[in-house]
């Protein structure tokens, strides 16, 4: 997240026109961003702050910075010196977020994996190779033995462009 410092915006311009005629650009609502900050790296010069909609940054604990109305920090406890993800989406439902899109990193992505917290995956699976130095799609410590490794369901297979989507469940 940092290094791309991402928008995490709806862009009505970029929807196909077909979506534009049937969303009226002064109507469009968008997302309310969850970022989890453990380490509050998040600055008020990232420019998802600029953004219009809510954000909440998801922190051991906030910081002193001078931060915009529509920009929360939300207190969330530790456990084994990580942000206890558990405990993160429970906060979340006592806010009425019900549904979580999640766009992370091996390490985030992982650790929700193991937490049991995942209902769904959709994995964008590109035409290309990458090497053994490519980037993982989740970190799972511990895991030595191919018999441990968390299966999964096939719910969907479908070609977007040149990429295949793949719809997964954890069995």
């Amino acid at each position: 997240m940092l290094a791309d410092d991402p928008s995490l915006t709806v862009r009505w311009s970029e929807l196909n026109q077909d979506t534009q005629a049937l969303l009226d650009q002064q109507q469009l609502r968008q997302p309310l961003r969850v970022i989890v900050d453990s380490q509050n790296r998040v600055t008020p010069q990232h420019r998802l702050i600029d953004q219009p909609g809510e954000t909440w940054l998801m922190r051991h604990q906030p910081d002193q910075q001078h931060w915009p109305e529509r920009v929360s920090q939300i207190a969330v406890p530790l456990r084994e010196q990580q942000l206890d993800l558990v405990a993160m989406m429970m906060l979340l439902g006592q806010r009425q977020v019900n549904s979580v899109w999640v766009e992370a990193g091996a390490s985030l992505a992982g650790a929700l994996l193991q937490a049991g917290l995942v209902d769904e995956l959709i994995v964008y699976l590109a035409p290309k190779l990458l090497g053994d130095q490519g980037r993982g799609l989740c970190q799972l410590p511990g895991l030595d033995r191919l018999a441990d490794a968390p299966g999964l369901i096939f719910r969907d297979v479908r070609q977007v462009g040149e990429d295949l989507r793949l719809t997964l469940t954890p069995q």
